[in-house]
């Protein structure tokens, strides 16, 4: 948790001039500091919370129309046989790893979805409040299916069909994942903070 602490940042700390992702402050003679940044921050938050309940619907929606329409069917051929549509239950982590460890991904899971909601409001930066959403969204739909699916609460079985040739069987809420996290990962090499500041190292 304090590591988290430490990534997102200073919080209440407004965009600075300049900073990647940071709109430019308005003269306001009245105005404080904090003040201005109030509505940056809760604009930012209102960004994360939006991609996350997309990410979240439509994995949501997926699942349903997956386990409606094609569990205990045949494949669906989407690129010949290299992309196809097939239903499966997985036990474990994103991708099908780690099955025997059902209970510890639904917790950390769990945790992730806390410490993204406690820190959004020390969030300044619209990249990051994207990509802190994909992470949420995606996080909640597998979570999800821990809770609500068979064999129990805690070690649900997640739905991927996503099933690409020579790789694992995915589902949209891993799709986010990825995605928020090398969305993460190129923020952090371009030194952008999630308080809208940049640092040079």
């Amino acid at each position: 948790m304090a590591e988290a602490e430490r990534i997102i940042g200073t919080p209440d700390t407004p965009d600075t001039p300049g900073a990647a992702g940071a709109e430019p402050e308005q003269p306001d003679s009245g105005a404080t500091s904090d003040e201005v940044a109030a509505p940056r921050g809760r604009r930012r938050i209102a960004v994360l919370f939006t991609v996350a309940a997309l990410a979240y619907a439509l994995d949501l929606i997926s699942k349903l129309i997956v386990v409606a329409k094609l569990e205990h069917h045949e494949p669906i051929e989407i690129v010949g046989d290299w992309l196809r549509f097939e239903a499966i239950r997985n036990a474990g982590a994103a991708f099908g790893f780690g099955e025997a460890f059902t209970i510890i991904f639904t917790l950390i899971a769990a945790a992730v979805i806390v410490v993204i909601a406690r820190l959004a409001r020390k969030l300044y930066s619209l990249p990051w409040a994207i990509a802190l959403g994909l992470l949420l969204g995606g996080a909640l739909g597998n979570l999800t299916d821990r809770i609500f699916r068979a064999p129990g609460v805690l070690e649900g079985a997640v739905v991927d069909f996503i099933a690409p040739k020579h790789f694992a069987v995915f589902n949209l809420a891993d799709s986010a994942i990825v995605c928020g996290g090398i969305l993460i990962v190129l923020l952090s090499f371009r030194g952008l903070d999630p308080d809208g500041t940049v640092h040079r190292d």
